[in-house]
């Protein structure tokens, strides 16, 4: 009887120390995952640091000589606003007090960009062009990357489990995992600025535009009434049960609300293709989900550059569908601090994944660079339609940025068509006079629209004096 007096105590003992140790382990202070060993912080900003304890449980930050206190609220979240911090090559220490402690090493400040969008923004070094000496090189301690696994969510989530354990520093070791178009992007930036460079990868090829919006972003669009007055059915889930990772919502939840409101200063996108032949529904699309990031970023002025997808044969596609999207995206440019990448010129029509990544980043980087790094006298764009008339039978274009205008290879210009009064298209050739082109063609004596690269496998001869390729675009009415 004795014996079993005592194996109960020690039941009830351990039974008390387990519970014990559930409550402290419940009470521990944490952080969402975003933050963590090796992070870069954005510079120049008030910046959030925000995480989960005890309710009531008082919590202290640290961070590169400041210090702020707070107490977790009634459902245990707490969250403190940094006044802004310095650009720091040196690691800053980084540290969380409250009934536990976290600290984190080699932390840097610097400026943070999230990388987002289908295959051609998730595609690594190890898939681009020269990857091995790319990876040999890849020796630049101040960038660093995290990627975000894929992840569709019933809900706004607000952590999730890095892939490869967080935060990684480019070296030869880890760089070949780098989404390449952000490797790239960053890359150039610490070039010009000298500052450390961090990379939020969330990405998934294949994937669609409408999932990685957020609410907010739907009910901006009035165009998207469909969606908007229909959100507590999205995302949709499958027969058995699982979300389509496609349907609205379902990457945002999974995939977006984990980082924010990290402290950011933009994004930049490459996504399009899965939305193909859609035409501006698109560019209304994309009105929606700049909106709904700069929504839940609580930034009105998130700088959003995009990569216009390059030239490709879809199939037995329509081969204007591909031209539509392009109009959606450089219509998409009247948004307010947004950018282009035009890659017309480093294309592959039988590759949707072309390897020059190296180029897309850095035209990425030079938009960035003008508009909110203070780069002056940079070209930064190539030729984007502006204005046109019609004269003496022909159509005279401007441009913006298109200052030197000319052929990248001394041959005629290529890609022009015209339209006459008929409604009918025919090729024609154009000429350079003062930074204009002169549009003609014997076939059209009465020209109504004109358009350029109006097929999905062009790849245009006309450059600007720096060298960047101009958009296609048409000057028709398109739906």
């Amino acid at each position: 009887m004795a014996n079993s007096v005592s194996f109960l105590r020690r039941i009830v003992f351990v039974a008390g120390a387990f519970a014990l140790g559930q409550a402290a382990v419940q009470a521990d202070v944490k952080l969402p995952s975003v933050f963590g060993d090796h992070m870069v912080l954005q510079q120049g900003q008030r910046l959030p640091v925000w995480g989960w304890a005890e309710p009531g449980e008082a919590v202290t930050v640290a961070v590169a000589g400041q210090t702020k206190s707070t107490k977790a609220n009634k459902k245990g979240a707490w969250q403190v606003r940094l006044k802004p911090l310095k650009a720091s090559k040196t690691p800053v220490p980084f540290s969380v007090k409250g009934k536990n402690t976290i600290g984190y090493k080699d932390v840097l400040v610097g400026e943070v960009w999230l990388c987002s969008g289908q295959s051609n923004m998730e595609w690594r070094v190890s898939q681009s062009a020269n990857p091995q000496e790319e990876i040999t090189n890849g020796m630049h301690p101040l960038i660093r990357h995290i990627k975000v696994p894929h992840r569709p969510s019933d809900k706004p989530e607000q952590d999730v489990t890095p892939q490869r354990g967080g935060w990684e520093v480019a070296s030869p070791d880890t760089v070949a995992n780098f989404t390449a178009v952000g490797y790239y992007f960053a890359r150039h930036l610490k070039g010009e600025l000298d500052v450390p460079i961090g990379l939020l990868g969330s990405n998934w090829g294949g994937t669609r535009i409408e999932p990685w919006t957020p609410p907010a972003g739907f009910k901006s669009v009035p165009s998207l009434k469909d969606i908007a007055d229909n959100l507590k059915n999205y995302p949709k889930k499958g027969g058995n049960g699982n979300i389509n990772h496609q349907s609205a919502l379902a990457l945002y939840n999974g995939m977006i609300s984990p980082l924010k409101p990290y402290g950011i200063r933009g994004a930049i996108w490459y996504q399009g293709e899965s939305n193909n032949g859609e035409g501006m529904l698109y560019y209304e699309k994309k009105k929606a989900l700049i909106n709904g990031w700069r929504s839940v970023w609580k930034n009105k002025k998130l700088p959003f550059y995009f990569v216009q997808l390059a030239p490709f044969k879809y199939g037995n596609r329509n081969p204007h569908d591909l031209a539509g999207i392009w109009q959606a995206q450089l219509s998409a440019l009247d948004i307010p601090h947004t950018g282009m990448a035009v890659t017309t010129d480093i294309s592959n029509t039988r590759d949707i994944h072309p390897k020059n990544k190296q180029e897309v980043g850095r035209r990425l980087a030079l938009w960035a660079l003008a508009k909110n790094y203070g780069k002056k006298d940079l070209v930064y764009s190539g030729p984007l339609f502006k204005s046109f008339k019609e004269k003496d039978r022909r159509i005279i274009v401007k441009f913006d940025h298109g200052k030197g205008i000319k052929s990248s290879n001394d041959k005629p210009l290529t890609h022009f068509e015209l339209q006459g009064s008929d409604g009918k298209w025919f090729p024609a050739g154009a000429n350079i006079h003062e930074d204009e082109l002169i549009v003609s063609s014997k076939a059209v004596r009465e020209p109504k629209n004109v358009r350029f690269g109006w097929n999905q496998e062009a790849e245009p001869n006309l450059v600007n004096g720096a060298g960047l390729p101009a958009s296609p675009f048409t000057t028709e009415k398109i739906k």
